[in-house]
Formats: C-alpha cells, structure tokens, sequence
C-alpha cells in the first residue's frame, strides 16, 4: 500500500465565489492592521475595542 496515494481520488477545486469572499475580507483586514490602536490592541474592554475597529473602518470606507 503506497502512504503517499489519497483514498478518496481527486480533490474538488474551490468556489470561486467562496475564494473571493475570502480575499475579500483578508484584505479588509490587512487594511485595518494599517492602524496602530488596532495592531497594539491596548484596550481592556471589549466595547473600547470595537469602538477603535469602528472608527478604524470608517476611516477606510471614507478613503475608499
């Protein structure tokens, strides 16, 4: 028996819708990692934390 073959055949290719949902929101958040209160994360509260995401993504649908 050969470890290396795979049972089930051939894989199935990916969505393409799905992969470019993905892409999607991989680059929003590479943009919000642009924003150093978001990257430090210094905030204890949950809700100060999504307040800075908040404003963060604001700023980037105004740019946009």
């Amino acid at each position: 028996m050969d470890i290396g073959a795979r049972q089930s055949g051939t894989a199935s290719p990916p969505s393409w819708r799905r992969y470019g949902k993905r892409n999607v929101v991989e680059r929003a958040i590479n943009r919000l990692k642009h924003f150093q209160a978001v990257v430090a994360c210094y905030d204890k509260r949950r809700c100060v934390f999504h307040g800075t995401v908040t404003v963060a993504a604001i700023q980037i649908w105004l740019r946009a």
